[in-house]
C-alpha cells in the first residue's frame, strides 16, 4: 500500500524528530562514541585477521582486537596522561613560588646578545625588560592557571571520565564484532546512489585512517623525540614539553620548533654552547625531518590536503569540539571536499542541454 503524501511527510518528520531527540541524547558522550567508531576503523583490520583465524567466535575475536588495542594506544596514552598531570602540577608550583620566571630567562638571552642586535631591539621598544618579564610573568600565571584548572578538573571529572571510557570500551567491542553488519544496514538506509555511498565511505575510513596514522603518529613520534633530547639535556619535564611539541605538530607551519628554538637560542645565549648546538641540529635533523619521512608513507598522496585546509580545519575543530576536533575537523573537512568533487564530477558528466 503506497503512503498518501501527507502520511508521508508526517513519517518524515517524525523520523527527523527522533533522530534529533537521540543524537541530543548521546551528545554528552559524543566524544567517546567518536574515539569508539575512529578506534574500530584502525582496528578493523586487524580483527579480521584474528577473525579468519577463529572464524566460529566472534566474540573471542572481538575481545582479543580490544585487548590488543588496550596495550597498543590505551595503557601508554593513560601511563603518558599521569606523567603529564604530575609534572604540570610541578611546574605550576614552580611559577607560582617564583623558582621559574621567564622574565630572567628573556633578560640573560638579552644581555648576551651584541650591541647592534640590542640597538635593533631598542628601536622597536623591545628590550624594557620590566615591561617584558611583566608580560612573560602575566602569560606564565595564566599558563599555569590554565594547567592547575586542567589539573582539578581531571581530579573532579573522574566519574564522568571513567563513564565515558567505559563507554567507549564497551561500543568498541560491538563495532568490531557487528561493524560490518552495521555498516551494511546504515548504508541501506542512506538514500544515495550506490557509487556515491562507496566512495564517501572509501574516503570516511580513508581520512579517519590518514588523519590518525598521519597527524598523531608523525605528532607522537616528534613529541618523543623531543622529550627524549630534553631529558637527556636535563631540562625539567620533559614529558610535558614534549607533549607541548606533539599537540604543536599537529599544527602544519607551526609545529614543534615553538619549544625547542626558545631553549636552543637560551642555551647558546648564556653559554651552554653545546647543550645550545646539539638541541639545534637534533630538532633540524631529526625532529623536523620526522614530518618530512613519516607523513608520506603513513598517509600517502591521495588524501593529502592542502595545510592551509588542514590547518583551518584543525583550529576550527578544536575550537567546536575541544581536543577531539584535531581529527574531527580534518575528517570534515575532507568530507566537505569530497562532496563537493562528487557533485562537480556528476555535473560534468551529466550536463543538462541548455534552454533557449
Amino acid at each position: 500500500m503506497t503512503p498518501n503524501p501527507l502520511q508521508h511527510r508526517t513519517f518524515l518528520l517524525l523520523l527527523a524528530a527522533v533522530s534529533i531527540a537521540f543524537g541530543a541524547i548521546l551528545w554528552q558522550f559524543h566524544g567517546a562514541i567518536f574515539w569508539g567508531i575512529v578506534l574500530a576503523i584502525l582496528f578493523a583490520p586487524l580483527h579480521r585477521r584474528i577473525l579468519r583465524r577463529m572464524p566460529q567466535r566472534e566474540n573471542l575475536a572481538a575481545l582479543c582486537t580490544l585487548g590488543l588495542c588496550m596495550v597498543i594506544v590505551i595503557l601508554p596514552m593513560t601511563l603518558i596522561s599521569v606523567s603529564l598531570v604530575q609534572e604540570a602540577t610541578t611546574v605550576y608550583e614552580r611559577v607560582k613560588s617564583g623558582q621559574l620566571n621567564f622574565g630572567a630567562y628573556v633578560q640573560q638571552v638579552v644581555a648576551a646578545l651584541p650591541s647592534w642586535v640590542i640597538s635593533l631591539l631598542e628601536r622597536l621598544n623591545l628590550t624594557t625588560l620590566g615591561e617584558l618579564q611583566e608580560k612573560l610573568s602575566t602569560v606564565a600565571v595564566q599558563a599555569s592557571q590554565i594547567v592547575a584548572a586542567q589539573a582539578v578538573n581531571i581530579g573532579q571529572n573522574t566519574l564522568e571520565f571513567l563513564v565515558g571510557f567505559g563507554i567507549m570500551l564497551y561500543l568498541l567491542f560491538f563495532l568490531l564484532r557487528d561493524g560490518r553488519t552495521l555498516a551494511l544496514r546504515i548504508g541501506q538506509a542512506t538514500p544515495l546512489d550506490n557509487d556515491y555511498k562507496k566512495k564517501l565511505v572509501l574516503k570516511f575510513t580513508t581520512v579517519i585512517r590518514a588523519t590518525v596514522k598521519g597527524n598523531i603518529v608523525v605528532a607522537a613520534a616528534q613529541g618523543a623525540l623531543g622529550g627524549l633530547i630534553f631529558w637527556f639535556l636535563g631540562i625539567q619535564g620533559p614529558v610535558l614539553w614534549g607533549v607541548l611539541m606533539a599537540f604543536l605538530s599537529l599544527l602544519p607551519a607551526v609545529g614543534a620548533g615553538l619549544i625547542w628554538v626558545p631553549v636552543a637560542i637560551y642555551f647558546l645565549a648564556t653559554g651552554a654552547v653545546w647543550q645550545g648546538t646539539v638541541l639545534t641540529l637534533y630538532g633540524i635533523f631529526v625532529i623536523g625531518l620526522v614530518d618530512n619521512v613519516l607523513r608520506p608513507i603513513l598517509v600517502g598522496k591521495d588524501t593529502k590536503m592542502p595545510d592551509y585546509v588542514v590547518l583551518i580545519s584543525t583550529l576550527g575543530g578544536m575550537a567546536l569540539f575541544g581536543l577531539t576536533g584535531f581529527v574531527i575537523g580534518p575528517v570534515i573537512a575532507a568530507l566537505f571536499m569530497a562532496c563537493w568533487d562528487l557533485f562537480a564530477s556528476s555535473e560534468d558528466a551529466d550536463p543538462s542541454p541548455p534552454r533557449l
